[in-house]
């Protein structure tokens, strides 16, 4: 019934302003701003878009809602840290991260951050 339909992800944030900022001048990805409708239009690599939307009583995603395979991990994480960016913590059975926020266990290494409406989205460090 979809095959064909061009389908695409949106989430909630707490200010378009400061995702504009976030998304495009710290991530540094293509973001369109439509205002007459208060939206983001996130284009990602390989033509894939998401929509963000502000949501006057937006609560943060308690998943991770975007993730960035990147070729080295503890560049990209040092490279975000060095520009503000909060990463998570997690020490919990099966899923505890390092001194550098990096989780290393089972399946992927990775890292979890947030965007300023505090919506996790992380980076993973792509093995090929």
């Amino acid at each position: 019934m979809f095959r064909n339909s061009k389908a695409f992800s949106g989430f909630s944030v707490d200010s378009v302003l400061k995702a504009k900022q976030f998304y495009g001048e710290i991530l540094q990805l293509e973001v369109e701003e439509i205002e007459e409708m208060n939206l983001l239009n996130i284009k990602l690599s390989g033509g894939a878009s998401v929509m963000v939307y502000e949501k006057p009583n937006h609560t943060p995603a308690t998943f991770t809602i975007l993730n960035f395979n990147v070729p080295d991990i503890e560049k990209s994480v040092a490279d975000l840290k060095k520009l503000g960016v909060p990463f998570e913590s997690y020490d919990m059975p099966g899923l505890k991260t390092d001194n550098d926020n990096i989780f290393r266990g089972e399946g992927p290494t990775i890292a979890w951050f947030t965007d300023p409406a505090g919506n996790i989205l992380s980076v993973i460090e792509d093995k090929n």
